[in-house]
């Protein structure tokens, strides 16, 4: 089994935790437009992060590549979903909080 590098690792957490938030919390079947928006947002901001696969989390980036508006929004969804991961994602849980 090939090893995702860094950055695909951190992209299918990011999706997974708004898929989490938007299931669970919003009760969504699907993703909604704002949802969608901030996911292609957050990918695109990965496939633009400066130090490639020697990222480190982004919350203990030096340099911070999302607007105010969407950091804020992203940190509520990870701030809900993250806990909850334990039980419904618990092998990602697991290998994220290391």
């Amino acid at each position: 089994m090939k090893k995702k590098s860094v950055i695909q690792y951190e992209k299918h957490v990011v999706l997974l935790m708004i898929c989490i938030y938007g299931r669970h919390r919003l009760h969504q079947k699907f993703l909604s437009s704002e949802l969608r928006s901030l996911a292609h947002y957050c990918l695109d901001r990965l496939d633009h992060c400066r130090f490639g696969e020697e990222k480190g989390p982004c919350k203990r980036c030096p340099i911070h590549c999302y607007s105010r508006q969407r950091r804020e929004e992203i940190k509520k969804i990870m701030r809900w979903s993250g806990p909850r991961m334990i039980f419904l994602a618990p092998y990602q849980a697991f290998r994220h909080a290391r």
